[in-house]
């Protein structure tokens, strides 16, 4: 399997790894299971001061991380800056809050003391996705380690230094060296990972195949398992709706991370009466974007990950085009080494097409045109994803009862969808299940055990 740095933004390769053995493999998971068997010990105050000491690593060294995720991804230089601060935000949430969270719930019944208290799993592997190779991993990390859990990494095959920059920072922080650590393997060794005995629980964020495979091994162990998949979101605008509000967002809605995100806007549902305003309003703006070297501070639009997405996105395009969409803007890759494709709006999309029905993991928009909000819920609903879901209207109190109605993990009402560590993140139907962030999330992998005294 090939574990290397390709910089994305030139085609070129930078750096290879050589994958580790069965061996070696087993030799990490016995250190970290020998380390988490005194770190189940140490008090939250303690975990909390190293979690802080992680926090300020990673916002002092932002910009050397954000380099490294620049260059083995492509996103634009001042998103893998934020990136590093977010991850610093929820290694702080976690180290602040961890505490109160885990406290013992104190439950009435006829013993004289009863209370639900959490206890951790042990070890928790991560399969993590190339998108946002930091964020991912801390987001997992920062609740999982605060709880006592011990976490592996196997990260993307295409970020590898990421993925050992950040076992690093952990030991940096002061976290005993085999809480955290990385295991540089390909996907078909994952099962063997998964099935070792001191393996207690996997976590997942990727594709929907993958999320499927790793399921299906960790359900034969009896495994406890979170997925976060893909998406296809819908960005529904009604007619009362700020419409320039609604356009300046979109563009960020679909272009953040080069348009490479689960959570991004991907179709865009519009009511017919405000349908041709957005159409040419959003065009304009889309065609403007500026597209360029990921590491320059003023690149709005950089390079997808691997050539194999591009040319998987450009065929969905062309795919959809001959069905009957029209190209607005963009659509073709760009004439540059690299795997440059320009910001693309589609029209005219319907079902049938896989600008419609499929995730189109990348900068391409898909306007679909409705007659009203009763068909602009029910086509945000057709769809196998279940992600998140983004609402534009003045009627408050109506959107908070549509919001009843749309089938997906989140719904943001005038704003873009994102992740933050103090909300419940995760889908349902084919984007997955289970939840990450807030309390709910660090509680997805402890052991919530019963204790009844008389």
């Amino acid at each position: 399997m090939a574990i290397q740095t390709i910089n994305p933004a030139t085609g070129k390769l930078v750096k290879s790894f050589e994958e580790q053995s069965s061996e070696g493999i087993n030799r990490i998971i016995n250190d970290v299971h020998n380390e988490y068997l005194s770190w189940r010990d140490i008090e939250i105050s303690e975990r909390s001061k190293l979690m802080f000491n992680a926090a300020k690593l990673l916002r002092e060294n932002k910009r050397k991380y954000a380099e490294i995720m620049t260059l083995e991804m492509g996103k634009p230089i001042k998103q893998a800056i934020g990136e590093a601060e977010k991850c610093a935000w929820v290694c702080e949430h976690y180290a602040e809050n961890t505490g109160t969270i885990l406290a013992n719930e104190i439950i009435q019944t006829d013993a004289s003391e009863s209370y639900a208290q959490f206890d951790p799993l042990g070890i928790v592997l991560a399969v993590m996705p190339w998108n946002f190779p930091f964020w991912q991993v801390f987001r997992f990390a920062a609740p999982a380690l605060m709880a006592g859990n011990v976490g592996i990494l196997k990260h993307a095959s295409n970020v590898p230094q990421t993925a050992l920059v950040i076992e690093e920072i952990f030991r940096e922080a002061g976290f005993p060296q085999n809480v955290f650590r990385t295991l540089l393997i390909g996907p078909k060794l994952v099962d063997e990972v998964i099935k070792n005995p001191k393996v207690k629980a996997v976590t997942l964020t990727g594709s929907e195949y993958a999320g499927g495979k790793v399921a299906e091994m960790s359900g034969k162990m009896l495994k406890k398992t979170v997925m976060e998949l893909g998406g296809s979101d819908p960005y529904i605008i009604f007619a009362d709706a700020d419409i320039d509000n609604a356009v300046n967002t979109a563009i960020t809605a679909r272009l953040l991370n080069n348009g490479q995100s689960c959570i991004a806007a991907k179709r865009f549902i519009i009511v017919e009466d405000i349908a041709d305003e957005f159409e040419k309003k959003f065009v304009e703006k889309m065609s403007a974007v500026k597209i360029g070297d990921p590491m320059k501070e003023d690149t709005e639009l950089g390079p997808l990950a691997r050539e194999d997405l591009l040319l998987e996105l450009n065929t969905q395009v062309e795919q959809s085009v001959k069905a009957g969409a029209k190209i607005l803007t963009g659509g073709k890759r760009l004439d540059k080494e690299g795997y440059f494709y320009p910001a693309t709006v589609l029209s005219n999309v319907h079902k049938g097409m896989p600008a419609y029905e499929q995730e189109m993991f990348g900068p391409v928009a898909a306007v679909i045109r409705v007659k009203d909000e009763d068909e602009a819920i029910a086509v945000a609903n057709d769809s196998e994803f279940g992600l998140g879901a983004s609402l534009w209207t003045n009627d408050i109190d109506k959107a908070k009862e549509l919001s009843h109605k749309i089938e997906a993990g989140s719904v943001f009402i005038n704003g873009l969808v994102k992740s933050d560590p103090r909300l419940p993140f995760g889908g349902i139907k084919k984007s997955g299940y289970g939840r990450e962030l807030s309390h709910y999330g660090i509680k997805e992998f402890v052991n919530i055990k019963t204790v009844w005294i008389k």
